[in-house]
């Protein structure tokens, strides 16, 4: 049997105010979504300003990463890239770039994800929040 860390309010809340941070430093009116290793929504801040669909578009970007343990973006290059078909992927929907896995010693304790700015920027967001945990 084997043990497992899994991420606490503490550490959501460190994570949710880096990435604000890193929003507000830029000035950018976003959403932010952080879950669990399951794709399961813990944090939704939707900061002043940010779009009514980045509420949606960023939870199902941190639930793919999450899932997949891989950068969101991984999945849009694939389909991108003419792999169409995995857009009946079963469960996922939020294939964008901007939902980056949190991953220690080889396992994902879960995600982050963001919508709002450009693809890059939301990717940039949720790698300022996780690397708050120093992991």
């Amino acid at each position: 049997m084997k043990t497992h860390n899994t991420l606490e309010l503490a550490d959501i809340k460190k994570i949710a105010a880096a990435a604000e941070a890193e929003a507000l430093k830029n000035h950018w009116a976003v959403t932010i979504a952080i879950t669990d290793a399951g794709g399961h929504l813990l944090w939704l801040q939707r900061l002043d300003g940010a779009a009514p669909l980045s509420a949606h578009v960023a939870p199902a970007k941190a639930h793919t990463a999450a899932l997949a343990q891989r950068e969101s973006k991984v999945h849009e290059d694939m389909i991108n890239g003419g792999r169409t078909a995995f857009l009946s992927a079963p469960g996922v929907a939020g294939m964008l770039e901007g939902g980056v896995p949190i991953m220690h010693q080889g396992a994902c304790l879960g995600a982050v994800g963001v919508s709002g700015v450009k693809a890059s920027e939301d990717a940039q967001i949720a790698r300022a929040g996780i690397a708050a945990l120093g992991l």
